[in-house]
């Protein structure tokens, strides 16, 4: 059973593994987009682990539903909303339960990603976080670990589409070639489960 102690290595692992790959986002996000997205997914999780540390978040639900709402008032552009949207909403779905398992994560996730998707209007194949969040969640069933290699796979996947979402569509072709950012920052989110699993059993 998972802990809200469980949701917040979650983030924190989360938050370590944007800060390593900062650089990787932005250059990712400096061919289709901004070029912030690493230093805006960096800023956004830091502040979640500082408000979670001063926050009592002591159920699984209301941890995601606090780092939704600071990602959704520290990051810019649509990331905050979307990655906001994405845990809160799943916050929302796990309810006021102190303990829940991995099973009632994955339903809670896969609320999230309906969100995100109602929220940006992007389905699969837009090249966009939805890419690598839904494989993710269908692969949940089988463990974190199938859930990180699925996520993985779904963002290098994103590469050779062309983007029909987000500001990368409006470079049409010349999106395609280069793989989304923000399905990559999605996928370190889904492999930061596999750390905090990692973290509860000592390894």
């Amino acid at each position: 059973m998972l802990d809200a102690d469980f949701f917040r290595r979650w983030m924190t692992a989360a938050a370590a593994s944007v800060d390593r790959e900062a650089e990787r986002l932005t250059a990712l996000d400096s061919a289709i987009g901004d070029a912030d997205h690493g230093s805006n997914m960096q800023r956004g999780f830091a502040a979640v682990v500082t408000a979670l540390a001063a926050e009592a978040t002591d159920t699984p639900g209301a941890v995601l539903t606090a780092a939704g709402r600071v990602l959704i008032s520290t990051v810019g552009g649509a990331s905050g909303p979307l990655y906001g949207t994405l845990l809160r909403r799943a916050g929302k779905a796990l309810g006021d339960a102190t303990e829940i398992s991995e099973k009632q994560l994955a339903e809670a996730l896969r609320a999230g990603v309906d969100g995100v998707m109602a929220l940006g209007g992007a389905a699969p194949g837009d090249k966009t976080m939805v890419d690598a969040l839904l494989p993710a969640v269908d692969a949940l069933g089988d463990g974190f670990a199938a859930a990180r290699v699925a996520a993985e796979e779904g963002a290098v996947a994103t590469t050779p589409l062309q983007a029909r979402k987000g500001r990368a569509s409006y470079l049409g072709e010349r999106s395609i070639g280069h793989q989304d950012p923000g399905a990559t920052s999605s996928a370190l989110l889904v492999a930061a489960l596999e750390e905090a699993a990692a973290g509860a059993r000592g390894e």
